[in-house]
């Protein structure tokens, strides 16, 4: 199974933009290119997914055990020509001191060869210690190859190939110059989403086109081929149980302003039972015909006038929940389903009106109001049916990313609003609940991921077939 890991020494090296680029450049040679992405993310798997023409899957350390990561990595690349792995930082940041669960790790685990995407403005013979170290620190670690990125013209990239040949034994695979065609529009959250980006395809050619002028793709395929045959694992059972009966119509909230799902995700509510549904709530003025809604994450505040402006689905999805339909939220979901947002942008402020199912108005700061990896326990107060191993001292890894929050949260105990979550770690809602529960709603600022510590997809739609009895 030929396959590369694409990695740097630090955030904002080009990586992202450098592994789009090399998706599309070797699919546009004829080859079946599948995409992984490091950590929890879900705007740069998109781009991946475009560029590949198909699905982009996230390898996580927090949420999913070893053999999760070595199974989906290998049923999801059987069929593919080569697989290309994006980290996420730099190779050897993490969590943990040890690094268990930095790219570095990752890289190891998977026994994936690295390519070290470097951002090289300013550097001349500097750029040689810092491929040795990197190369010493982890002798686990296969750096196999470099791209230099930001290159200030071929004066510059010929002293850096020049220092690289003599001090190291790592090939230099591409020398990327300055080039406007890798410039991306960045947002709050990293990239802007690619769903929201109409140039989106005509971008993704530019970096191909940029990518094979200036990377040697067969020094790259090579170094792909180098890779060691995966171990035979056997895909984890335990994340949904498999049903053939379709009997669950699950609206999903899908568009421009949401589009954070997980596909391995919506992959488990299909197999679970559940026909999704796609509802957009910009456009469609009423309800299709479901049993329950899935409203996951985005960025409502960007197209908060578009989803004001539809009030008669609006007054679908709050009447409703108001008569007991299930629903599930995650943070652009339950921002959508609060009274209203308001955001201060572009010196001006907007407020403008959303569903009311959350009795709460919310406010988008200029800093993140919650970033990172979350540990969540269930509360008496959660509506979904537990698994069988499940016990009151269980922790749920999750994330979460948000520049909002509850502009009146302070009044909730006094609502007696009632949370599904105590937040061990991270934010939530308020810094110690998350999950806000209202009749057989069920919204949070948190992600969630379908693992198998955590089948929620399962738990999500057990519960919708309680509903529907």
């Amino acid at each position: 199974m030929s396959r590369i890991f694409i990695s740097a020494a630090h955030k904002s090296s080009g990586k992202t933009t450098v592994s789009i680029g090399l998706c599309a450049a070797l699919k546009q040679r004829g080859l079946s290119v599948q995409s992984f992405k490091k950590g929890p993310d879900y705007i740069d798997p998109y781009w991946l997914a475009q560029a590949t023409g198909r699905e982009c899957y996230n390898l996580d350390f927090f949420t999913m055990e070893h053999d999760e990561i070595a199974s989906i990595l290998q049923e999801k690349s059987n069929d593919a020509d080569i697989s290309l792995i994006e980290g996420n930082k730099g190779l050897y940041d993490g969590l943990d001191l040890d690094g268990s669960n930095s790219n570095a790790a990752l890289a190891t685990l998977t026994k994936t060869p690295v390519v070290l995407v470097l951002n090289a403005r300013g550097m001349t013979r500097g750029i040689a210690p810092l491929i040795l170290g990197y190369q010493a620190f982890d002798k686990e670690v296969e750096i196999k190859g470099v791209i230099l990125n930001r290159l200030g013209g071929s004066r510059h990239e010929s002293k850096l190939r020049n220092v690289i040949e003599h001090y190291t034994d790592v090939a230099v695979v591409g020398a990327i110059h300055n080039d406007i065609r890798f410039d991306i529009e960045e947002r709050h959250l990293g990239l802007v989403p690619g769903h929201e980006d109409p140039f989106c395809n005509q971008k993704i050619e530019l970096l191909a086109e940029a990518i094979n002028e200036q990377v040697e793709l067969d020094a790259v395929i090579k170094i792909g081929k180098q890779a060691p045959p995966l171990p035979a694992t056997a895909i984890p059972e335990v994340q949904t149980s498999k049903t053939s009966t379709k009997d669950i119509k699950l609206g999903l909230v899908r568009c421009s302003a949401f589009g954070f799902y997980y596909p391995d995700d919506l992959q488990a509510l299909e197999r679970a039972g559940a026909e999704l549904i796609e509802i957009d709530p910009c456009h469609d003025k009423q309800l299709p015909e479901i049993d329950a809604l899935f409203i996951g994450g985005g960025f409502p505040e960007t197209h908060m006038q578009e989803l004001e402006a539809n009030k008669s689905l609006r007054d679908e999805i709050k009447s409703a929940i108001d008569n007991g339909m299930p629903a599930y939220a995650e943070c652009g979901g339950l921002m959508y389903l609060a009274r209203s947002i308001e955001w201060e942008h572009d010196e001006k402020t907007e407020k403008c009106t959303m569903v009311g199912s959350i009795d709460t108005d919310i406010i988008m700061e200029k800093r993140p109001q919650g970033r990172g990896y979350v540990q969540l326990q269930e509360t008496e107060n959660s509506l979904w049916p537990k698994p069988a191993n499940w016990t009151k001292d269980t922790i749920i890894n999750a994330h979460e990313f948000h520049y909002s929050r509850f502009k009146n949260s302070g009044n909730n105990a006094e609502k007696n609003v009632k949370y599904a979550f105590d937040v061990k770690r991270g934010t939530g809602i308020d810094g110690k609940s998350d999950g806000y529960i209202y009749k057989n709603l069920l919204a949070n600022y948190t992600h969630q991921r379908n693992t198998r510590s955590n089948p929620w997809a399962n738990r999500f739609i057990n519960f919708i077939r309680t509903c529907k009895t």
